[in-house]
């Protein structure tokens, strides 16, 4: 039996279909109800809702399982000891093969996700566990396109200028298929996965207003204002540390370009990557199909 945590999250949904195709024995964790109806519905008949951070959650998820793809959730508080919890409970259980999801560069300290997740693969490392570690750049994210198409600018809360890498989730997905069915292959192994290129803001701008066929701005957004787009102007007290994440984010990414090269990725996939000008055709598509749905 797999067991695949944050199951309903950015990877998790494309996952986990990928898995009961594969025919994998399937048990996912999530937080809510409303995900586990929705893993529910994709065919995934063994749901545990809760949180992994509490013991009696941890136990229930882990028992009888012999593979583990652990997803730490987006700019969670406890993601560290979720994290660490999830290891001990790994080794003590006898689990045959743990991979983690970490983060492209994790020795990036001054990024508070990055420390966590480097953290995390310093526990594993240490476990004795039989592992892979995957190191995804940043996700050509699609919940950041509709609003792109919708009100023809692209918002980023760091500089225009400064160049990143990115990955398809999809081609994360399929690399976590191929390792998680040829096991024994991957053991050991610690894989950065980018796609093709660099862009700055403006790089990305230009692709967006080709593929929509009319202009698309960009615009820099301070860290504050996002927050704000985020949480509100009310009290943002039980948001400190998603609040630091974000911070550290614009800061970092205003300062350093974020890069890194698609070898691996295409090395272990076989076929070329997912490029950032397909992922918007896709998306772009989408949006003007969920447009005409409004408009029927």
């Amino acid at each position: 039996m797999l067991l695949l945590t944050a199951a309903n999250g950015n990877q998790g949904r494309l996952l986990a279909p990928k898995l009961l195709r594969a025919g994998f024995v399937l048990r996912a964790c999530t937080r809510t109800e409303e995900s586990a109806a929705a893993l529910r519905a994709s065919g995934v008949h063994d749901v545990i809702v809760g949180d992994i951070a509490e013991p009696d959650v941890l136990a229930r998820a882990i028992d009888g399982v012999d593979q583990i793809y652990h997803i730490g959730p987006s700019a969670h508080p406890r993601e560290r000891e979720m994290g660490f919890r999830m290891v001990d409970a790994a080794r003590a259980a006898g689990v045959g093969h743990f991979v983690f999801s970490s983060v492209l560069h994790a020795i990036t300290t001054d990024l508070v996700q990055h420390e966590i997740k480097r953290d995390i693969e310093e526990h594993l490392l240490s476990s004795r566990l039989e592992f892979t570690i995957l190191q995804p750049a940043n996700y050509m994210a699609p919940w950041r396109m509709q609003p792109t198409f919708r009100d023809g600018v692209f918002r980023l809360s760091w500089s225009l200028d400064r160049r990143q890498s990115m990955v398809d989730i999809g081609d994360i997905t399929d690399v976590a298929l191929l390792v998680l069915k040829e096991r024994e292959r991957h053991y050991g192994a610690t894989y950065e996965l980018c796609g093709e290129g660099r862009f700055t803001g403006h790089d990305m701008g230009a692709i967006l207003t080709q593929v929509a066929g009319r202009p698309i701005a960009v615009e820099e957004i301070g860290a504050d204002d996002y927050l704000t787009a985020l949480f509100g102007d009310g009290d943002r007290s039980q948001f400190t540390h998603q609040i630091n994440v974000l911070r550290g984010i614009s800061a970092r990414y205003s300062s350093h370009d974020f890069v890194g090269n698609p070898n691996v990725l295409t090395w272990l996939l076989g076929r070329p990557l997912t490029s950032f000008e397909q992922f918007a055709r896709t998306q772009f598509a989408i949006f003007q199909q969920d447009a005409q749905a409004r408009q029927a």
